[in-house]
Parts: structure tokens; sequence; C-alpha cells
């Protein structure tokens, strides 16, 4: 579905950056063989939830394709994740996991998708701007072009941007704010886990299980 993007001037543009990048003696994260991971994990039939993210951890270790998930060994944990697991406590009753891999989400139909695929290891929004957004806008209008519900998930003002996207009727939005330290007040009480559910059982979906397992 994606095959004619990867042939547009401004993918090959995108391919020669990251390659200069690595020419230049740059550590790109997630490894190569993880940037596609979302898309991986989370076939396109599957697709009944999109949570939207920005770009990838840049700490060594921690990105590995799917947005707020980090590799099982990781800790400690990233701040943003472990206000998501305060607020899926919260809200859904879910007990606070020992790692912060979301993978079992995916295999759910989550797919975790951030809006910029790659960024220079230690520098937050590196790659911004380079290319990617063209890229998971198209995954983003596909996703929106499915014609069961999807319950597209935006946290913060940079997803919520890509709202626009997201036309049809059928499909329903939960926004609020981040779940960085910088804007957890706002988020801690939105409720959206209990949100998404409660769309997709009135859609006739199967609900999602929140819960991560220990590791």
């Amino acid at each position: 579905m994606l095959k004619d993007e990867t042939c547009k001037p401004y993918y090959r543009g995108l391919d020669a950056f990251l390659e200069n990048e690595l020419v230049g003696g740059q550590t790109i994260l997630p490894a190569r063989k993880d940037i596609f991971n979302a898309l991986a994990a989370t076939s396109y039939e599957q697709v009944r939830v999109l949570l939207v993210g920005q770009d990838p951890y840049p700490t060594p270790g921690h990105a590995h394709g799917l947005c707020f998930s980090v590799q099982p060994t990781v800790r400690p944990l990233p701040f943003s994740l472990r206000n998501v697991y305060r607020e899926l406590h919260e809200d859904v009753g879910c007990e606070i996991p020992n790692n912060g891999y979301l993978g079992p989400w995916a295999r759910q139909g989550i797919l975790m998708l951030n809006t910029v695929l790659t960024v220079r290891a230690g520098q937050a929004n590196s790659h911004k701007g380079r290319g990617w957004e063209f890229f998971t806008d198209r995954i983003i209008e596909l996703v929106a072009a499915k014609k069961t519900r999807v319950v597209f998930v935006l946290w913060g003002r940079e997803a919520q941007k890509k709202r626009t996207l997201i036309t049809q009727s059928h499909h329903t939005v939960v926004a609020c704010a981040h779940p960085s330290p910088l804007s957890a007040r706002k988020f801690f009480g939105c409720r959206c886990f209990s949100q998404i559910n409660r769309d997709l059982a009135d859609a006739g979906l199967a609900l999602i299980n929140w819960q991560i397992p220990d590791v």
C-alpha cells in the first residue's frame, strides 16, 4: 500500500539524508531493522486503534519502532511511559508492569505510529522536517480510509494536528494532553483508555486488554 510513496522525490531525499547521517558518523535510532516495526507488528487489516506519537526515544537501547514503547530490559522507564501506566492504573485498574514493552497492544490491533520514524542518538526531534511526516501522514490517511471504525488517539498538540486527516464520520478521535512530564498534569484524569474501549464497543469491536504482562 505504501509502495508508491517510496518512489516519490521526498522519500528519496529522506533516504539520502539518513545515508549522510550514517556516513557522517551519527547513530540513528531505532536500529535500521526496527524502523518499520509498527507496520510489521500490526497489519492494516488488524488496525482498530491508531496511537500517534512524535519521534523515537533518543536514548540508545530504548526505541524499537513502536511509539511510547521501550525494549523489555530498559530500566528505568521513560517518564512519559510511567505517566501512561499511572493513568492506566487509575482509569481501568491495570497493575503497573515491570517493563515498558507495549508489543501486546500492537498484537491487539493498536498501530503505534510515530510521525517521525528516526532520530539522531541523544538529540530529540533531530529528524523532524526531513520527510518522514509525508510518509506517516499517508499511513494515517490509509487507516482513515478503512470502512470499519478506527479510534485515533492523539496525545498532545503535535498529534492533534493530524485530526485534519481523519474526515470519515464512522471513526472517533480521543484527544488529550501529552503524557510527558511537561503536560502530565493535564494528562492525568483524561480516562482515555476506557473511552477507547467504549468507542470500540459502540462499533461492535472487541475491547483492548490494556494489561501489559511482567517479563
